[in-house]
Order: C-alpha cells, then sequence, then structure tokens
C-alpha cells in the first residue's frame, strides 16, 4: 500500500513518531524524518505493521532517500520525572532539533503534540499508516530503540528485553516479580498488575 507523500504544500515537512511508549523499561524513543516531495516507496508502513526484519531493511533505505533524518532517547528517570505524554512529546521535539535542515511544517502521529519553535504542525491519529514522512520515523525511532534494548540486554539477560523490547509481557513481569527492578525501569510505571508497592 502506498502512503501519502505528504500533508502540507511545505517543501520541507517533517513526519515525527515514537515508540516504546508502553513498555515498562527502556527509554522512549522518537524519530524525526524529512522525505523529499514526491517520494514514493509500496514497502514503507507503520512500523507495527511490518517484520522486524522489513523495518530493519528499511532502516538504511530511509536514511539514504532522507532530506534530513534524527533520533532521540528520552531515559526512564527523566520519564519518571516528567511523565511519558511529556518525554515522548520531548523525544520528538529533540529529534527535530537535531536535523541538520530546519522543517517547515511538522505532522506528528497522534492527537498530543506541542509546538516547537512557532513551526506549524499538524496531529494526524494514526498518521503512521497514512503519510510516509511519520511511517519512516516511526520504523527508525522502532529500530533504534530495539538496538538500545538489546544492547541492555546483555547486562540483565534474565528480563529477556532482546526479545520483548521492555514490554509487559508475562515473561517480563515474571522476572521482575523474581528479580526485582533495575535502573532501566520506569518506577512510575504500574510493573506488576499487582503492585500496590515496590520497594525502590
Amino acid at each position: 500500500m502506498k502512503l501519502r507523500s505528504s500533508y502540507s504544500q511545505y517543501h520541507l515537512e517533517c513526519g515525527t513518531d515514537e515508540a516504546g511508549r508502553g513498555c515498562l523499561a527502556g527509554p522512549v524513543t522518537a524519530a524525526a524524518v524529512i522525505l523529499p516531495k514526491g517520494f514514493e516507496n509500496f514497502t514503507i508502513n507503520d512500523s507495527k505493521q511490518l517484520s522486524e526484519k522489513k523495518r530493519n531493511l528499511l532502516r538504511p533505505l530511509i536514511e539514504h532517500e532522507a532530506i534530513s533524518y534524527s533520533f532521540s532517547h528520552v531515559y526512564p528517570s527523566q520519564i519518571d520525572f516528567i511523565n511519558i505524554l511529556n518525554a515522548s512529546i520531548l523525544a520528538m521535539h529533540n529529534s527535530i532539533s537535531q536535523l541538520n535542515i530546519t522543517p517547515e511544517f511538522i505532522i506528528v502521529d497522534g492527537n498530543k503534540f506541542k509546538p516547537f519553535h512557532n513551526i506549524p504542525f499538524e496531529t494526524i491519529i494514526k498518521g503512521d499508516s497514512k503519510y510516509s514522512s511519520i511511517a519512516a520515523a516511526s520504523i527508525l525511532a522502532k529500530t533504534y530503540r530495539d538496538d538500545y534494548m538489546e544492547k541492555i540486554h546483555k547486562e540483565f539477560p534474565v528480563y529477556n528485553w532482546k526479545q520483548n523490547k521492555g514490554y509487559p509481557t508475562k515473561e517480563h513481569r515474571a522476572a521482575i516479580r523474581e528479580f526485582g527492578i533495575t535502573k532501566y525501569h520506569r518506577k512510575s510505571f504500574r510493573l506488576l498488575p499487582e503492585q500496590y508497592h515496590l520497594d525502590f
């Protein structure tokens, strides 16, 4: 399915999206991508609709074709301090600020965003399945976050982050129950279903 190449009439339109918002451990990661006007690709889609293999094949293609791209992690200590919604928006802002060219318009996946440097923007529900630049950002955010989770998996293999990427799977929660939490866990999240308190 071919996604739409742009939302606005601006030449430098940036798409942004995040990954890892619902995880119990690890950062929330966002990416920002400016694709050429009229960009076409029939494979790029919402990262959740693609296999890990396809995402990893698409990442170098996106990075090669993009006018500019960037990604940013916001880590658990800051997520706990400012909450996950603000952390997600901060990660998107950081990604946009790291682009080597300033966008003229920003399209955002979802329905929550804060103005960035007076650049006009539009929030788009399920934008990652409608617009190429948001889908491309979702792929970069997901793959770079997965890389990070695989790296910290080596430090704490009992949680199997290599497989579950920090999401609240039964296996991950069983490991929290047995081994407690790490510096990579989000203490402000409900880490266990029966949680009344955890000793940090």
